[in-house]
C-alpha cells in the first residue's frame, strides 16, 4: 500500500509512521490487508532518523498550504491519507489567516486532490471535541449539533462535512476523527490552548515545575497517545459499510477534572513531584478550555470497536514507559 501522513514529522504523526512500519500491513478498500510499499511522511520539518533511514519512507518537507507540494504527496498512486496536519487551538485563534489556510483551504485541497485522482482512497481526518461548545447539553453525543466557540473549532466541524460529502460524492472512502484532548505528550509545549494538560504531568515527572493555568476544578475529556493511534489504525481499517453514511464519531476518552489529574500523578510520582505543579490562571485559556464540553457519550465509536483507556494513572505509567 502507498501511504501520505500529514504532519508526519508531529507527535501523532511520527508515532502513527512507527506503529505502520513495524505492523507493515494495513486494511485496504478490499478488506484484505497488504504490506506497506511507500510511506510519505509530509511536514514543515524532517521526521526523525529512525524514520528516514527506513527504504519505505519518502519524507517531503514544506508547506501543507503549497498545492504543488500536496499533488506530489498525494499521486494518483496512494491507497490512503491520515490528515494529521493542523494549526492548533490557541495558535489558529491568534492567527485567523494562518488557522483558516492550513486547517481548513489545505484540507479542502487534499480533497479536491483526491477528487481530481479518480481513485477513491481512505482518507482519516483528526478532527477534535473542540467542534462542541457554547450552550451544550450535559453529555455530548455523536449527533450534538456541533457549535464552536474558537476558529480552530469551526475549521474542523467544516473538514468533517467535508469529509462526510467527499464520501457520499464517491470521491474519497473518509472517516473523521473527534481526538479528545491528548495527554501525555512528550516534547515542548506548544500552542494548544490543551497543552498544560500534558506540562503538567510531563514537566514534574523529570524535576521541573509546570504552571497550569486553568482551575483545579475545570473538566477535560481525555485519551492516551497509545489509544489514539490504535483508534487511528483501526478507523482505517474499518469498512465503508461499517461507517455507513455518517463518517464521523467522537474518539472514546475519560472526563477528569485538573486537581483530580494532579492527584493521580501524586499516587504514581509522590507527593515531591507533584508538587511541583503551580497554579497561576491565565484568563485566556480558561476561557477556551470553558467553552469545550466534559463528558461525551461515545457509544458509536465503541459498538464499532475503538478502545478506551483504563485510568489516568496507567496513562501516566505508559508515557514513563514510552517516552522516560
Amino acid at each position: 500500500m502507498n501511504i501520505t501522513i500529514t504532519g508526519g514529522s508531529g507527535f501523532l504523526g511520527k508515532k502513527l509512521a512507527e506503529r505502520l512500519l513495524a505492523a507493515n500491513e494495513l486494511v485496504g478498500e478490499d478488506g484484505a490487508s497488504s504490506a506497506v510499499e511507500n510511506l510519505t511522511l509530509l511536514d514543515v520539518v524532517d521526521p526523525p532518523e529512525e524514520l528516514k533511514n527506513d527504504p519505505r519512507v519518502t519524507v517531503l518537507t514544506g508547506d501543507i498550504t503549497d498545492r504543488a507540494l500536496l499533488e506530489k504527496a498525494i499521486p494518483q498512486s496512494t491507497d490512503s491519507i491520515f490528515h494529521m496536519a493542523a494549526i492548533v487551538s490557541a495558535g489558529a485563534e491568534e492567527d485567523f489567516d494562518l488557522g483558516m489556510s492550513v486547517n481548513l483551504d489545505a484540507t479542502r485541497n487534499i480533497l479536491e486532490i483526491c477528487r481530481g485522482n479518480r481513485t477513491k482512497p481512505k482518507v482519516v481526518f483528526a478532527s477534535s471535541c473542540a467542534g462542541f461548545g457554547g450552550d451544550m447539553p450535559r453529555i455530548i453525543e455523536d449527533m450534538t449539533a456541533r457549535t464552536p466557540q474558537t476558529s480552530y473549532g469551526t475549521q474542523k466541524v467544516i473538514g468533517e462535512l467535508l469529509i462526510n460529502d467527499y464520501s457520499r460524492k464517491g470521491f474519497i472512502d473518509g472517516r473523521a476523527l473527534r481526538f479528545p484532548t491528548v495527554v501525555v505528550r512528550p516534547g515542548k509545549p506548544n500552542k494548544a490552548a490543551s497543552t498544560f494538560a500534558s506540562s503538567i504531568i510531563r514537566e514534574p515527572l523529570q524535576g521541573q515545575t509546570a504552571l497550569c493555568p486553568v482551575a483545579p476544578e475545570s473538566k477535560m475529556f481525555l485519551a492516551s497517545p497509545r489509544s489514539i493511534v490504535q483508534n487511528i489504525v483501526h478507523a482505517h481499517n474499518l469498512t465503508a459499510n461499517e461507517w455507513g453514511f455518517s463518517r464521523e464519531t467522537t474518539l472514546p476518552g475519560f472526563t477528569m477534572s485538573i486537581g483530580d489529574m494532579a492527584e493521580a500523578l501524586r499516587v504514581v510520582a509522590g507527593n515531591d513531584v507533584a508538587n511541583l505543579i503551580q497554579w497561576e490562571p491565565d484568563p485566556f485559556i480558561q476561557e477556551i478550555v470553558n467553552g469545550w464540553p466534559p463528558e461525551f457519550d461515545t457509544r458509536k465509536a465503541k459498538d464499532l470497536g475503538f478502545i478506551q483507556d483504563t485510568s489516568m494513572e496507567a496513562v501516566i505509567r505508559d508515557f514513563i514507559d514510552d517516552e522516560l
